[in-house]
């Protein structure tokens, strides 16, 4: 499947969310993510917050838009990426690994951020449901059975395992004052390897990967 380049309203529409979420991003590190009003990165960015608001709806979600932006598309290219030859269940897992997992250095510094509010880990938990849509196609595809419900359900399964897999690697240490700290919008220390997180959520639905792709083999 060949997809169009984008038109021109189009771009410049890419163009302004770019700049809303870089304006937030930078205004959260060098003030605070509580000192930013979306009328300060409706500035930054040289747009009204009319305009704002048809892009993002709140601070944070353009905050978290910075670090998870185009994810959800990564995901579905890498899937589509992989030989018709890999286990479709496989061709996910490892796709999604891919792009939540190798955070470079300013990825790493966004994730610190979103760790010290709790508003922030609620916007970035709620962006797992993001993959949905573009993954929905590319299952589809590789099903080659566009019209069925099946790739849509498997892929609302992919985005709810994401969400459980983050919560998990976001939940602070066994402790009292750890979960004090967590619901007070504390900083919150990940648990373990994301990878081994999001694998051992993921795991669950292989055996549904594997009965849709019997389902419509030839």
């Amino acid at each position: 499947m060949t997809t169009p380049p984008p038109g021109l309203r189009e771009r410049k529409k890419q163009a302004t969310r770019e700049a809303l979420r870089e304006a937030a991003l930078r205004l959260a590190m060098e003030r605070g993510p509580d000192r930013v009003r979306v009328e300060d990165i409706a500035e930054a960015a040289g747009v009204s917050p009319r305009t704002y608001n048809n892009y993002f709806a709140s601070r944070e979600q353009a905050i978290v838009s910075a670090v998870t932006a185009d994810r959800e598309a990564r995901v579905a290219a890498a899937v589509a990426a992989r030989s018709a030859e890999v286990r479709l269940a496989d061709a996910v897992t490892e796709a999604v690994v891919e792009q939540y997992a190798n955070a470079d250095e300013r990825e790493r510094r966004t994730l610190l951020l979103i760790t010290t509010r709790a508003a922030l880990r609620d916007a970035f938990l709620d962006s797992a449901a993001g993959i949905e849509a573009p993954l929905t196609a590319v299952i589809a595809e590789r099903l080659g059975d566009p019209g069925a419900h099946t790739a849509r359900v498997l892929a609302a399964s992919v985005a709810a395992a994401v969400r459980i897999a983050l919560e998990g690697w976001l939940r602070p240490a066994g402790n009292a004052e750890a979960a004090r700290g967590f619901g007070a919008g504390g900083l919150v220390v990940p648990s373990g390897a994301l990878p081994d997180q999001l694998r051992a959520a993921l795991a669950p639905l292989a055996p549904a990967f594997d009965a849709a792709e019997r389902h419509t083999r030839p």
